[in-house]
């Protein structure tokens, strides 16, 4: 048995006796060194001290491209990282080569939103002066009309909503402040929900409150949504779900990136970007009806 095989052997016994891993864990810690050690053998590589941060990257990269999920890359990394701190302690080596080296990003998931259609039938329902029911419906009406982050929404005064023009001050991430519009709709419910509010004898300013007084808390908020969600729609439904929804309507029907960007206090465009998943045919139409050497159809 070479010293490459012989050393990880030790190590795995390591795990298995004195770390004393699952069956589960050892079994994916053997799986994924054993991708390593192939490597090293492949490029002639002796012992652990001789792998050097370029070796790895190579592999990193090779696995990538050989259709390996990041997420399974990074916890090969995280397997080589152990190993290498037990042969660093057993003064086998001297450096870790996965120091440093992190996986490739996988794709991005897109977002859940609601179609238009779906929104409007979770919103349109018969108007009520009962407390929860009037306080719930400003809640998912903002939300969706102004696409509010859950701590946004659960951090607002009642002093942060201006009535007269419709506009709502809210702290975002890194204490920053925006302001934003408030469709009619969502000030409807939020002037309806104000002259209720009152029933509760709110102990603070909080724009939205419990039945005792207090600010509303995000737990309860994002229960307040699911219910809602499993009622009006038969379906999961979150905060964020809404903030999605919001972003990917507006862009629909803008194509304004950057007022997108402004609108959902995104510090870098890219991360507004994942909402760019517009129908190709409705893109190729304005591309048509925009550039000047566009008409991809010959004109009969």
């Amino acid at each position: 048995m070479c010293i490459l095989q012989a050393q990880l052997e030790a190590f795995l016994t390591y795990l298995q006796t004195e770390r004393q891993v699952s069956a589960h864990t050892l079994s994916a810690y053997r799986r994924d060194l054993n991708k390593v050690l192939d490597f090293a053998q492949q490029q002639n590589i002796a012992s652990w001290e001789g792998l050097q941060v370029a070796h790895l990257r190579q592999l990193v990269a090779d696995l990538h491209y050989g259709g390996l999920a990041g997420r399974s890359i990074a916890r090969l990394l995280s397997a080589v990282r152990s190993l290498y701190a037990y042969l660093i302690r057993e003064n086998c080596c001297k450096h870790d080569p996965a120091a440093g080296i992190r996986p490739p990003k996988g794709p991005r998931k897109l977002p859940k939103v609601l179609d238009v259609d779906r929104a409007q039938q979770l919103l349109d329902q018969p108007t009520s002066d009962d407390f929860t029911v009037c306080r719930d419906q400003a809640i998912l009406e903002l939300l969706y009309s102004s696409g509010l982050r859950l701590s946004e929404l659960v951090g607002l005064n009642t002093g942060d909503i201006d009535l007269t023009e419709g506009l709502v001050v809210v702290l975002g991430k890194g204490n920053k402040q925006r302001m934003l519009p408030v469709g009619s709709k969502a000030m409807q419910a939020i002037n309806r929900w104000l002259k209720v509010r009152k029933q509760a004898n709110p102990v603070d300013q909080a724009l939205f409150i419990g039945v005792r007084g207090r600010r509303m808390s995000p737990q309860m908020v994002r229960e307040r949504v699911r219910q809602a969600g499993v009622r009006e729609l038969g379906q999961h439904l979150h905060p964020h779900m809404l903030r999605h929804s919001f972003a990917s309507h507006i862009l629909e029907s803008s194509h304004d990136l950057r007022a997108v960007q402004e609108l959902l206090g995104h510090a870098d465009i890219s991360t507004t970007q994942i909402y760019t998943h517009l129908d190709f045919q409705h893109l190729a139409q304005v591309y048509d009806q925009a550039h000047p050497r566009a008409k991809r159809k010959p004109e009969e």
